[in-house]
């Protein structure tokens, strides 16, 4: 009876081989560039989505948009491969324009809101209504924010708004290439504005609070093949898996919120 069984489970093994096989000769590598704001929801998914599928997933980072040389725009332009981009909805628009993605594959997966920080330990400016927020900007010695969409906001809409852009540009700086928090946290900037997704996972900082009502605003970030996508099935089940409701406690613990209670464009 021994023997019998021991010849049943080779028998099975042998069955199962071409399946292994051929469930690893299926399995790519997925080449994502992603701007900061998605970041720390994605590399705590990947691994699930890695594990349930074979897929690996290689990440590059960037912001959606801006000339820095590891921003997403400026990574395409160079040619670097990418199978997926998950950046700002109206970077993204502007990747289609140029013909950078594929038609009809956007879908958006997060809603994410501006918040501000402090150097860890210092006092936290009151920031709860847009007055109180006008009037910790023109007190703070210094200002840092985002080169990206965070930042392009702030510089071009409310700061002036506000009808403070001249006197705080001066005490302003703008950053590249680098998080807002960790400049903060060195002490290089006295308050920092940027996406809360991406203050809140920087050391050495204390966050305040999210920007008030009034000069809020919610920014989508999406994803979309890139042309000429080397795994575009595989990218396909990546940007599926990324706004399936399997992500959402990851997405909401991050500091942002599913985009699908909103809908997708």
């Amino acid at each position: 009876m021994r023997i019998r069984s021991r010849v049943r489970r080779i028998v099975a093994l042998v069955a199962l081989a071409p399946l292994v096989v051929a469930a690893h000769a299926h399995a790519d590598e997925v080449r994502v560039m992603t701007s900061g704001g998605f970041t720390a929801a994605l590399l705590e998914l990947v691994p699930e989505f890695e594990r349930t599928t074979g897929h690996k997933v290689l990440t590059a980072f960037g912001a959606s948009m801006g000339g820095a040389p590891d921003s997403i725009p400026s990574r395409l332009a160079r040619g670097e491969p990418a199978d997926v981009v998950i950046l700002a909805r109206p970077a993204l628009d502007d990747l289609a324009a140029q013909g950078r993605v594929l038609p009809g594959t956007a879908v958006d997966l997060v809603r994410s809101l501006m918040g501000m920080v402090v150097r860890a330990g210092a006092r936290k400016p009151d920031i709860s209504s847009v007055d109180a927020l006008k009037h910790t900007l023109l007190e703070a010695r210094s200002i840092a924010y985002s080169a990206s969409a965070s930042g392009v906001y702030l510089s071009t809409e409310l700061f002036p708004r506000l009808g403070i852009a001249d006197q705080i540009r001066g005490k302003s700086r703008r950053i590249e290439s680098e998080r807002v928090a960790a400049v903060v946290a060195r002490g290089e900037a006295e308050i920092g504005f940027q996406q809360i997704s991406e203050l809140l996972p920087v050391p050495g900082v204390d966050y305040v609070g999210p920007l008030p009502e009034g000069a809020q605003q919610a920014t989508i970030f999406s994803a979309a093949i890139a042309a000429g996508a080397r795994a575009p099935d595989a990218a396909r089940a990546l940007v599926r898996f990324l706004s399936s409701s399997a992500a959402f406690p990851v997405i909401r613990k991050s500091g942002l919120e599913p985009a699908a209670p909103y809908g997708n464009r």
